[in-house]
């Protein structure tokens, strides 16, 4: 798994174009404020491993990146352009699922982009050393 985590003043999207047939219709737009913006590339290796055991290593980096950030807002995006390998989608969107709600149970705010689109993304992010971390998990 290849993860870009980056501290966000503002973050927004637009949905643009469907990429998997399969994903729920989404036409709203999205705007978040201080946060912590994870882009992710789930990797076919990954799935050879218990999908828990991987969302416990994707959320305990992002929670010490939120920490190193004094941020508690988390959005998760899948963003299959970190790497060549790719999960399969429905391992992908479990991964997603289950990130959420531990880091939903861990007192963070949280959102998803949706999955199976390309959005049209604009992203304000500060300029120092602990706002973009990347991290091969």
């Amino acid at each position: 798994m290849k993860v870009l985590v980056m501290y966000v003043n503002e973050f927004s999207y637009v949905p643009s174009e469907k990429n998997l047939e399969d994903a729920e219709t989404v036409t709203e737009a999205n705007s978040y404020n201080d946060s912590i913006l994870a882009f992710i590339q789930v990797e076919e290796q990954d799935e050879e491993k218990d999908v828990k055991s991987r969302e416990k290593k994707l959320v305990n980096h992002i929670k010490w990146t939120a920490r190193k950030n004094e941020c508690k807002r988390v959005i998760l995006h899948s963003f299959a352009h970190l790497s060549e390998s790719k999960a399969s989608v429905e391992f992908t969107k479990e991964l997603f699922d289950l990130a959420e709600k531990r880091l939903q149970n861990a007192d963070f705010e949280t959102a998803q982009t949706p999955f199976g689109y390309f959005l049209d993304l604009k992203i304000d992010a500060p300029g120092f050393s602990l706002a973009r971390i990347w991290a091969s998990l």
